[in-house]
């Protein structure tokens, strides 16, 4: 099977080299499985975004960013019953790993979000609310 054997120049433990060597089921399953893994950026792309969803904070600021469409720092941490410095704070972060962006109004910044990915994941959490 062409996709089980190890890269060229990798060194492979006993374990690894039985497992690879054990008769498989269906190894076309085995051979679709192992051609969807992401590369290790899209990886590591997906695992930063699940951790900053995994906060209840930022995932609750998301979700009003994402009914509201675009808001305000003081009126989103209203809407998410935190205080500005909190509010500032996740924001801040969201927007450094690209999720949120913002545009001045005057002199208020309002955030929208900014990653279309988190947008249809946030769909599939709360429904349909205003676009991006």
């Amino acid at each position: 099977m062409h996709l089980t054997e190890p890269p060229d120049g990798a060194r492979e433990d006993a374990a690894r080299a039985a497992q690879r060597h054990r008769a498989l089921d269906e190894d076309h399953r085995v051979c679709d499985a192992i051609a969807a893994r992401p590369d290790e950026d899209t990886m590591h792309a997906w695992v930063t975004r699940f951790a900053l969803l995994a906060d209840p904070t930022r995932l609750t600021l998301l979700l009003c960013i994402h009914a509201a469409g675009e808001i305000c720092v003081s009126d989103l941490a209203v809407a998410a019953g935190l205080k500005d410095t909190t509010t500032s704070q996740a924001l801040r972060l969201l927007r450094a790993q690209g999720l949120v962006a913002t545009r001045r109004d005057g002199r208020v910044v309002r955030y929208r979000l900014a990653d279309e990915t988190v947008h249809t994941l946030l769909h599939q959490v709360a429904g349909e609310p205003a676009r991006i």
